[in-house]
């Protein structure tokens, strides 16, 4: 439905307090929603906006003040009657509408703008009806749910999908449809908000949602930040559960190999050289769709391999001819090489509303990088430094390190202080239930959280902080404690902490006396890097001249010049000596620009 950016739309207005009202009443009573969850689901400072689908379906969007689309609806006149959350509301209330479970392969599907299939259901609610409306999870394992994905309408009832005893799904072998899709995370009504990380995998406890007990991370919304381990977002953007995705049907693997050409036509096909074709079927296939599947780590990889031989086609020639009638590649048959292609669409309009993923071609670039970054570094006999941040209890922090009975003259690594603060919130039972990305606001928290400072004369006294988001009290925590940081070059040497904190090593290039320009690097030196090994380096590297100087108020501190713009050249430098590249700072400030 929103697989391509909404057409004619128009600026945003806030909902009269009236409209307001009669909206949030129509949640209620549609989704049974209780009274005390209203605000949060339809809050003060609604926003309304007006657009049109790709297929000019007209509509309207309902967004938060932040911007994020809570509810839509779809056409007009009784049409527009029926109220849809987005992903976001479904984010914050899961139970909001019954559920369908499908494999992980297939959520880059759905993304893509597909509709599921029958045989992609894993698990479903009961006493679904035709019509109905339904989020899309993607299959956790048992026990578990993942977060909704997508929202769309049932075609079938789940009477067709369940097993007369309700033990199993019943679609494998079957075809058709079983929900419409009507939208998706990470489809453009998405994108019309801020995003956000995908919520965790929650247990399940006799059909209903354990929202407290899930992870060790507690409980967040999504837009708290990173993921856990067993349930985090992973590199082609879905969850990675701890079990293997059951297997895949026929048809599955077909949808998946259709999605892996549209891949391939919108990105390596779309560039492709008229001399490079034709090309026999065989290497096509190997050479352009093979590389464009998603990719997905295991576990949450699922067992049937996504070949032609698992798909519905049998046969390579077969799918290629369907792709054919559709418009998507033209093929000939030729006498010496059989079946080839001779040419392909990748202006096609389905390709125009495909939404690109991270490909196993992508992965195997990025290892074949690291493995030839990681030679390279063999040869100089320089490993990846080990950089390592640290914070120590200090003046405002020192009180709830005593008060959770942990050491004030430690130092911690930001993970253990995040541990920290997710123990002492879940023991405390502080976490909002009304809006679970909030924790309540403790003496103990409050210890650290407000600064003690004596009001102005005259000057009401500010309200006592009763809440705050999660993230926010790890950083509020931070400001309270000393930074410290280590550097181990080698990793088997010890190292020892040095007190304050860390800044990446800078590499500016500036205009010089009129039109020349230069390359300054500094703040090397608590990398372990001297400037006149630097400068060497530089003059064999880049051609240039160099010279080395002390900065001004800065004690012993040097500063290294190279002639000429070379931020690559030095940042090449600094990644062979082991420095990474997340402690480089490099800009350019003649032309303004930053890398």
């Amino acid at each position: 439905m929103f697989k391509k950016p909404l057409a004619h739309l128009k600026t945003s207005a806030p909902l009269r307090s009236s409209d307001r009202r009669k909206l949030k009443q129509r949640a209620l009573q549609t989704f049974a929603i209780p009274a005390e969850e209203g605000d949060a689901l339809v809050p003060d400072g609604l926003l309304a906006v007006k657009f049109s689908t790709h297929l000019d379906e007209p509509g309207v969007a309902y967004l938060s003040p932040d911007g994020d689309p809570l509810w839509f609806t779809l056409g007009i006149g009784k049409e527009a009657e029926d109220l849809i959350p987005t992903v976001y509301t479904l984010w914050k209330r899961p139970t909001l509408l019954p559920f369908l479970s499908t494999p992980s392969a297939v959520i880059p599907v759905l993304v893509g703008g597909a509709d599921l299939m029958i045989p992609g259901v894993v698990e479903c609610a009961p006493d679904l009806s035709p019509g109905r409306l339904v989020s899309i999870t993607q299959y956790a394992g048992p026990g578990k749910r993942g977060p909704p994905l997508a929202v769309g309408r049932m075609v079938v009832s789940s009477g067709e999908l369940i097993g007369d005893e309700g033990g199993g799904i019943e679609g494998e072998g079957r075809k058709g449809k079983a929900v419409r899709v009507l939208h998706t995370w990470k489809d453009h009504l998405w994108e019309v908000g801020k995003g956000g990380d995908v919520p965790e995998v929650v247990v399940v406890n006799d059909g209903q949602v354990d929202g407290g007990e899930a992870s060790a991370e507690g409980e967040r919304g999504p837009g708290e930040g990173g993921g856990v381990e067993e349930s985090g977002e992973s590199a082609n953007g879905v969850l990675s559960g701890e079990a293997q995705s059951p297997p895949l049907s026929p048809q599955e693997v077909s949808t998946i190999l259709r999605t892996s050409l549209l891949q391939a036509l919108s990105t390596t096909l779309s560039a492709l050289p008229h001399s490079a074709l034709p090309l026999p079927a065989p290497a096509f296939y190997s050479t352009y769709i093979l590389p464009a599947r998603p990719y997905h780590p295991p576990p949450s990889a699922s067992s049937t391999p996504i070949d032609i031989k698992h798909s519905a086609f049998k046969s390579l020639s077969a799918f290629l001819k369907s792709t054919e009638k559709d418009g998507l590649l033209k093929l000939k048959e030729t006498k010496a090489d059989g079946l080839v292609v001779v040419g392909v669409s990748p202006k096609h309009a389905e390709v125009a509303g495909h939404r690109g993923y991270v490909t196993i071609k992508d992965i195997e670039t990025k290892r074949e990088r690291a493995e030839k970054r990681e030679k390279e570094r063999e040869r100089e006999g320089k490993g990846e430094m080990e950089v390592t941040e640290l914070w120590k209890p200090w003046q405002g922090s020192v009180a709830f390190f005593d008060g959770v009975g942990k050491e004030t003259t430690k130092l911690y690594a930001h993970p253990e202080l995040k541990s920290i603060l997710n123990e002492y919130i879940t023991a405390q039972h502080l976490v909002n239930p009304r809006e679970q990305q909030y924790v309540n606001v403790d003496a103990l928290l409050r210890s650290f959280l407000v600064a003690k400072s004596k009001p102005k004369p005259g000057a009401e006294p500010e309200p006592p902080l009763e809440f705050i988001k999660r993230e926010e009290i790890l950083a509020k925590l931070l400001e309270r404690m000393q930074p410290w940081h280590e550097i181990r070059v080698d990793a088997k040497e010890p190292s020892s902490p040095k007190k304050g904190a860390l800044k990446p090593i800078s590499v500016v290039t500036k205009i010089r006396q009129g039109r020349k320009a230069s390359t300054l690097i500094a703040g090397f030196e608590p990398f372990g890097l001297e400037a006149n090994f630097l400068a060497e380096e530089l003059r064999h590297a880049c051609a240039s001249a160099t010279s080395v100087s002390p900065i001004a108020g800065k004690g012993s501190a040097l500063e290294v010049l190279v002639q000429g713009k070379q931020i690559k050249a030095v940042t090449e430098l600094l990644a062979s000596q082991g420095v990474p590249r997340k402690w480089v700072a490099a800009a350019d400030l003649g032309d303004g620009k930053k890398r």
